[in-house]
């Protein structure tokens, strides 16, 4: 980390840019390595064994560990994966609500932009590649999580916290294999992991410290992909897809809790150097994941001016809640880890500015979490949670429980 002797250190130094919404900085960053099957990634982390086998110590954890056990689900079995996918029907109807109805057709006046020849067979093919690419990151970041769930079960010096990253581990190889098969059976092509989600992904692995891992992935990469998939289980009307990430959603909002207990306590013990080094972990995660949802990749394959295309699509109204509401479940975990305001609120500046910090109120995921639980036989969210009604806006569809 590059904390000076002062304070916090620059976004230079933290995220390789001064401005953080430096568009031909971010797009500079790209995957050369796409025909790759393997990756290899340096780990530095010490494997540590316990001698103390005594359970209950941390209560919060030993209850998650009992709910993960009851709460297994079967990839192969439990999906209804006979189910036929219209791929183009579904991008239709996705980006539909996206757009305020009107089909894949944009929201914005196309006229002197890279789009102004492209018809609605353009349009369609852009939905249908957003899809693909969707999908693909989410089963990326699912090993991601793999590989570092299995990391905290080395690393983590409790044998409760061992006991539940070890559910943890088969949960994410679930994950993995339902997006690849969905993928696989049910989409038109995959893309290869984004450069900003590799980026921190190789980050995550590499750090020494057991606690880096919780934060990077426990907290970051899954607090954003539970509001990412509670966007998508919201917005889609394909009945498979909606019942793959209802099981999915049930397992991660365990593992950011999983987070959130593990951490709240151990960070009150840390000096206020090694909290602002936390709080750089985070600050960098956050712009890595917002970063990654550019779809740089897409827009390439489609043949179009990447720089011109974002930024056209940054600038309509759904786009920029959408890209907001990715951290309705990040802003209060990271503030009932008290990160938000150690260091004088550096963290919280960085969120403001981020347009982020309003997120702040809303519940954390340890409070949540049996909401998320699957429940009876129907496997339905409980309907206080995500609310169906017609809305207008994503930042309504995303509403992700209500405050407290």
């Amino acid at each position: 980390m590059s904390t000076t002797s002062t304070g916090p250190a620059e976004n230079q130094d933290i995220i390789g840019r001064s401005d953080v919404n430096d568009l031909e900085a971010i797009l500079s960053v790209a995957n050369d390595d796409v025909d790759a099957t393997i990756h290899s990634v340096k780990d530095n982390a010490e494997a540590i064994f316990t001698w103390d086998y005594d359970k209950g110590a941390r209560p919060g954890l030993t209850k998650l560990y009992e709910k993960a056990k009851g709460a297994q689900w079967n990839g192969e079995t439990d999906l209804p994966w006979e189910l036929d996918v219209d791929q183009e029907a579904v991008a239709i109807a996705n980006q539909s609500q996206f757009n305020g109805g009107n089909g894949a057709m944009p929201e914005f006046d196309v006229v002197g932009t890279p789009f102004e020849t492209w018809t609605e067979k353009e349009w369609l093919k852009l939905a249908v590649e957003s899809q693909n690419w969707t999908l693909s990151q989410f089963m990326h970041g699912e090993q991601g999580a793999l590989l570092c769930t299995a990391k905290i079960v080395e690393t983590v010096p409790w044998i409760d916290a061992k006991y539940y990253a070890s559910t943890q581990v088969m949960d994410e190889a679930r994950h993995v294999e339902v997006f690849a098969k969905y993928l696989d059976t049910k989409l038109s092509g995959h893309y290869p992991v984004n450069a900003h989600l590799g980026m921190l992904l190789d980050d995550i692995v590499q750090d020494s410290r057991w606690d880096m891992t919780y934060l990077g992935m426990q907290i970051m990469v899954e607090g954003l992909a539970l509001a990412a998939f509670g966007f998508m289980h919201q917005l889609t009307t394909e009945p498979l897809l909606k019942q793959l990430l209802r099981y999915v959603m049930s397992d991660e909002a365990r593992h950011v809790a999983f987070g959130v207990i593990t951490l709240k306590d151990y960070y009150q013990e840390l000096t206020t150097a090694e909290l602002i080094e936390r709080q750089e972990f985070a600050f960098e995660a956050a712009v890595r994941m917002r970063d990654r949802f550019l779809q740089q990749e897409v827009w390439e394959r489609m043949g179009v001016p990447v720089k011109d295309s974002i930024e056209l699509v940054q600038r309509t109204p759904m786009q920029q809640a959408f890209q907001v509401m990715l951290f309705a479940k990040i802003v209060p975990n990271c503030r009932k880890l008290g990160l938000l305001d150690a260091g004088d609120g550096w963290l919280r500046q960085k969120f403001t500015e981020l347009g982020v910090i309003q997120f702040e109120d809303w519940a954390d995921t340890e409070e949540e979490v049996d909401a998320f639980a699957l429940v009876g036989l129907d496997k339905t969210l409980p309907s206080w949670i995500w609310s169906d009604a017609a809305t207008s806006t994503v930042a309504q569809r995303l509403q992700i429980l209500p405050v407290r």
